[in-house]
């Protein structure tokens, strides 16, 4: 590996990164620091998808100059973060970030701090760019672009990581994810949106240290797992939390459901839900947290709820107790917002209520902000497998019918229900079905 001493420069004609996909208010904002005196580069994840061909979400600057100093070039900036001071600076309601380079993290007075499980908790130690090279958690993402040179600085190797497709660590594997639980999952995650390997010093860690991430707190885990699984790449990264034995950690109540479900409707239901989001997200639709987790804690839902009503519970209720129990277990390893499972609770109660099939009833339920999402949701449960194929198909009709249409399916569902129960009351005893007529 490079020493930070021995940074390659990389040339335009070798890195190949096209100048027109540089957000032009990022070469400005470098522009200006350079101008001032400062080093500034881009750095991270818009330097690595730039040389992979893709379009960059975030334009993020490391920059010698402090905070304090930012802000007075700026009007428009504003500083965030206590354990990591961080610049922003607005257009509009758009901004972008620039970070002062960090220097290794110490025990000094206004150092970067670590707790005794090597994690840090305060980290605004400025230093020089070859200190922040060392900072940085992937070879891939400690590439540094100077946008004004066109030149690209590479102190270690991560250049030739990103064209053989590894996923490394800087320094030591284990006392990285020490220091920030949440590279393992980010680890996951880049292999999974980059269809890379996690190499073997890096993989080696990554099982036996995932019990670290029951210390993360609940709501940073919480929006872990939206850019796990809403990133475009959704399926194979959740494949990929099974396989690294992190699911268990993130989601216990799924990881169990897996485990104990032996029909495989859940784990296919997973798959097509997770599949169906990816290709909603390549099509640039919108995708909901509240249908996720509503997805991926239903079994527990289900199977609590139906031991309920074998107790004598109303069905309803027993619903609502299991829908409450699974959200309160969840919450204990990954924050829920309510805004998110109020809406999954609406959908697991609205389940119940496509078997009603009155006019008045069925007009109601069409009519419930919530109608599309527990549709889809009961359609997604008929494709895994589960038996609501007619009400499925029934749904997907009646809405679609006109008014005379429903009232004529409705009616005729009537007919259908009422021939069942007969059916069901003149339903012969065992003696009289052993009883042959010539006796």
């Amino acid at each position: 590996m490079l020493t930070p001493d021995n940074a390659v420069h990389v040339p335009p004609a070798v890195h190949h990164i096209p100048a027109d996909k540089v957000c032009g208010r990022a070469k400005d904002v470098i522009r200006r620091l350079q101008k001032a005196g400062y080093e500034a580069y881009l750095v991270g994840g818009c330097v690595r998808d730039l040389l992979l061909g893709l379009v960059p979400k975030d334009f993020d600057i490391a920059t010698s100059a402090h905070p304090e100093e930012i802000r007075r070039l700026f009007n428009s900036c504003r500083l965030i973060g206590r354990r990591f001071r961080l610049a922003h600076i607005y257009y509009g309601r758009d901004y972008l970030e620039v970070a002062t380079f960090r220097a290794p993290h110490d025990d000094s007075e206004d150092g970067g701090k670590v707790n005794d499980a090597g994690r840090i908790i305060h980290d605004n130690v400025y230093g020089t760019l070859e200190e922040d090279v060392w900072r940085r958690d992937f070879t891939i993402n400690a590439l540094f672009y100077d946008p004004i040179s066109d030149e690209l600085l590479d102190f270690v190797g991560g250049l030739d990581d990103l064209r053989n497709g590894k996923i490394r660590l800087l320094g030591n594997p284990e006392q990285r994810f020490r220091e920030d639980p949440v590279r393992l999952l980010r680890a996951v995650r880049f292999a999974a949106k980059l269809n890379f390997e996690i190499e073997p010093a890096t993989l080696a860690c990554v099982r036996p240290m995932g019990i670290l991430l029951e210390g993360v707190s609940s709501a940073r885990l919480f929006d872990e797992i939206i850019k796990l699984l809403h990133s475009g790449c959704g399926w194979n990264t959740f494949r990929l939390l099974r396989e690294y034995n992190l699911l268990e950690y993130l989601l216990p109540l799924t990881y169990e459901s897996l485990e104990d479900d032996d029909t495989g409707n859940f784990e296919r239901m997973i798959t097509l839900s997770l599949q169906n989001t990816d290709q909603r997200l390549a099509e640039g639709k919108s995708v909901m947290p509240a249908f996720l987790y509503a997805v991926l804690l239903w079994h527990e839902v289900s199977v609590v709820a139906e031991e309920l009503q074998a107790r004598g519970m109303p069905e309803l209720q027993a619903m609502t107790q299991a829908s409450g129990d699974a959200l309160h277990d969840q919450v204990d390893f990954t924050a829920v917002p309510r805004r998110y499972s109020n809406i999954t609770r609406e959908i697991w109660l609205l389940q119940s209520r496509f078997r009603y099939r009155d006019i008045r009833r069925a007009t109601t339920l069409l009519t419930n902000p919530r109608f599309r999402a527990a549709y889809d949701f009961m359609c997604l449960r008929a494709e895994a497998g589960e038996p609501v194929d007619d009400d499925a198909e029934w749904w997907t009709a009646f809405q679609s019918a006109t008014h005379e249409e429903r009232e004529a399916m409705c009616k005729g569902a009537a007919i259908k229900g009422s021939l069942r129960r007969r059916k069901k009351r003149r339903k012969p005893t065992t003696a009289s079905k052993s009883a042959s007529p010539a006796s």
